[in-house]
């Protein structure tokens, strides 16, 4: 019986060609591979490298073979393979491409120049205010013909916005006013105003805090939650389903959503605003010595209607933006797993984006008008 050959790879260099022989593998390759450096290969005419002589070969020695080719190359020869099985050329040609697009993959992107990328904004923005009008169109249909709203999707959407995101609001903003009426504590007692805490937690947290606060939850929440789950069905293929049958897709997907996130934010906002101050209680009463009903007395005096409606009132606008935002970036996902990850994350971080800016605007305009 003929035993297999173990030979490591060699290369000769001849006139006009280079006879490669041995075993050009992962183990046999080393010192072929150290004495590269010191070959001189032909220049300026065509080489062949023929591997007749080669007993077997892997990965390894096709990509060291790939690099002899560059080398001659390079010195401006014109490789030619020759007497490589058919299976060795296919296992080259693929080490080939790989190599190609590991090079392409680090090469310096082209940077986009400003006018590209201020179209690209442009593009995104007139396709947001056209998905708005979309919306705003559906939104008023479902007012005329009640029947065509999913009520089932309704209800879910409200179960799990509203009820299953009661612990956290509940618990942050409990924290939050804790946090508010410690710090103010601080503070008060230098003055001997410690009963003025209550109206520090009631106008920062029912006019201000509560309700950016729930806004912000809800975009990590819920609005992440709606990119993700239409981004889902665009890499199914289950929204072009739904446009095949006849079904539009905002009335299916996002009118259940708009609605239901309209009526769960302000009750959510008045539930944190109820924790909030129930957290500033608690606090005042550990750091000041107020008890819960002087704190409620000088609460009822503080705050009026008008300062627990400014916050409220603020919140079906923050609803929209979080709900039209998120079904956007779920509608742009196209055909990855990556793209529903980049669309939820940026579905985030454009919904807080815009609800602070919001938040800021109403309290200019509040101004603005006394309120």
């Amino acid at each position: 019986m003929r035993e297999p050959d173990t030979r490591p790879a060699a290369v000769s260099v001849t006139e006009d060609a280079l006879i490669c022989s041995g075993r050009w593998t992962v183990s046999s390759i080393a010192a072929q591979r150290a004495a590269m450096d010191t070959l001189a290969f032909p220049a300026n005419r065509p080489v062949t490298v023929d591997g007749a002589a080669i007993t077997a070969l892997d990965s390894a020695g096709a990509w060291l073979l790939l690099q002899l080719r560059t080398r001659i190359d390079a010195a401006g020869g014109r490789v030619t393979l020759q007497s490589f099985r058919p299976s060795w050329l296919r296992l080259l040609d693929f080490i080939a491409d790989e190599a190609e697009d590991a090079e392409r993959s680090l090469a310096p992107r082209r940077v986009t120049s400003l006018v590209d990328r201020v179209a690209a904004m442009g593009g995104d923005l007139i396709g947001f205010l056209a998905f708005i009008g979309e919306s705003v169109l559906s939104l008023l249909g479902a007012v005329r013909h009640p029947g065509r709203v999913r009520w089932q999707e309704f209800f879910d959407d409200m179960c799990q916005t509203g009820v299953y995101a009661l612990p956290i609001v509940g618990l942050l903003s409990f924290l939050m006013g804790g946090v508010i009426a410690y710090q103010g504590a601080v503070q008060l007692k230098l003055y001997g105003a410690n009963i003025y805490i209550a109206d520090l937690v009631g106008y920062s947290m029912l006019r201000e805090l509560a309700p950016l606060l729930t806004a912000i939850l809800i975009c990590g929440r819920t609005g992440s939650a709606y990119a993700a789950k239409i981004g889902t069905m665009q890499v199914r293929e289950e929204v072009a389903a739904l446009q095949t049958i006849g079904i539009p897709p905002v009335d299916l997907l996002v009118l259940p959503k708009l609605l239901s996130l309209f009526i769960v934010m302000p009750l959510l906002t008045v539930y944190a605003d109820v924790l909030a101050v129930f957290g500033g209680m608690v606090m005042a009463n550990a750091q000041l010595g107020i008890g819960f009903h002087a704190f409620i007395g000088r609460l009822e005096e503080a705050i009026t209607y008008s300062t627990f409606m400014i916050g409220v009132v603020k919140t079906p606008v923050f609803a929209a933006v979080i709900a039209i935002v998120g079904c956007y970036q779920g509608f742009k996902v196209e055909g990855s797993a990556e793209s529903v990850g980049r669309h939820t994350t940026v579905s985030v971080v454009q919904s807080i984006f815009l609800v602070i800016i919001l938040d800021a605007m109403f309290s200019v305009l509040f101004s603005l008008i006394g309120v």
